[in-house]
């Protein structure tokens, strides 16, 4: 697997990870997309420039199912699993406490490592937290339900077959190997694990996660809230995580109320050919790095 310049890789939990430190000096911030992206996923990168240019260095990884890092099937949820991921790798690199930033599932991830690892953390920052039944159905749905499918009818070959995990042997050959090698009886287990971790329950207002780990985080935290009428990242998700993270920081997100629905229709309406959905990411930066200074 061929690593571009900056590029690093390191095995954690049996499987490699790529990264890459954008900066030379200043406090560390771990950056964490949504989805199963990678860290090239436009939007992303030009934030980190931004926080950066602010005085910071920048941690970019491709979380294990993205990008060009291991495919990796263990943990409670994908997430708890990409959790304890990015604990290994901010104590292997021996950057922490560092600060975490991250977005829609990767808002999700932060706050999961800050609530299992508090140790490791010294402030938060998150954005498009998902919720909701739409939100949450919608991920299982999408992330989820297609290897279930897969694996119940013609086994992990056709696992391999989803657009998905293609994408993953595309970017990462080796992933061929590491998916056929499942047991098929287990990786339904699994994925089964994982999508309930994706349906909405009672004392859960972020999937899969039980509201009183909310209670771990006592670092200072800066929430962007979702726009009004997200659907995805609903404004009341938003608001009942800064009730449950006692301290945290609210505001109105720095990007107009309702761009994640315009750039979903500009997508749909053929007008957009690339990823086009974190684009207003970068309008972030001044906020985050005025809380990060003011928070010192």
């Amino acid at each position: 697997m061929p690593l571009k310049r900056g590029e690093k890789s390191i095995e954690i939990n049996g499987g490699n990870v790529v990264y890459e430190i954008l900066g030379k000096q200043g406090e560390f911030i771990a950056l964490t997309p949504g989805g199963r992206f990678s860290k090239d996923i436009p939007g992303l990168r030009p934030l980190a420039q931004e926080l950066v240019k602010g005085g910071y260095r920048v941690l970019l990884w491709d979380r294990p199912n993205c990008g060009k890092s291991d495919v990796q099937f263990t943990g409670q949820s994908e997430s708890h699993m990409r959790a304890q991921t990015l604990a290994a790798l901010i104590n292997k690199l021996d950057i922490g406490p560092c600060i975490l930033a991250g977005g829609s599932g990767g808002a999700r991830d932060s706050m999961l490592t800050t609530m299992l690892y508090p140790e490791l953390v010294k402030k938060l920052v998150v954005w498009n937290i998902v919720g909701g039944v739409y939100g949450q159905f919608v991920l299982g749905s999408y992330y989820i339900v297609p290897s279930i499918l897969a694996v119940r009818g013609a086994g992990m070959k056709a696992v391999a077959a989803v657009s998905e995990w293609r994408e993953r042997i595309a970017e990462n050959p080796d992933n061929r190997d590491r998916i056929l090698s499942q047991d098929p009886d287990e990786f339904l287990k699994l994925m089964l694990r994982w999508l309930n971790a994706f349906v909405p329950k009672p004392g859960q207002t972020i999937p899969g996660v039980e509201d009183e780990l909310f209670d771990n985080i006592t670092v200072p935290t800066l929430i962007i809230r979702g726009g009004e009428n997200d659907l995805d990242h609903p404004k009341r998700t938003s608001l009942e995580v800064n009730c449950l993270i006692k301290g945290s920081t609210l505001i109105d997100p720095p990007w107009p109320e309702d761009a994640w629905e315009r750039a979903a229709e500009a997508r749909a309406a053929g007008k957009v050919k690339r990823f086009n959905m974190f684009d207003t990411w970068v309008l972030a930066a001044p906020a985050i790095l005025k809380f990060l200074r003011a928070s010192r």
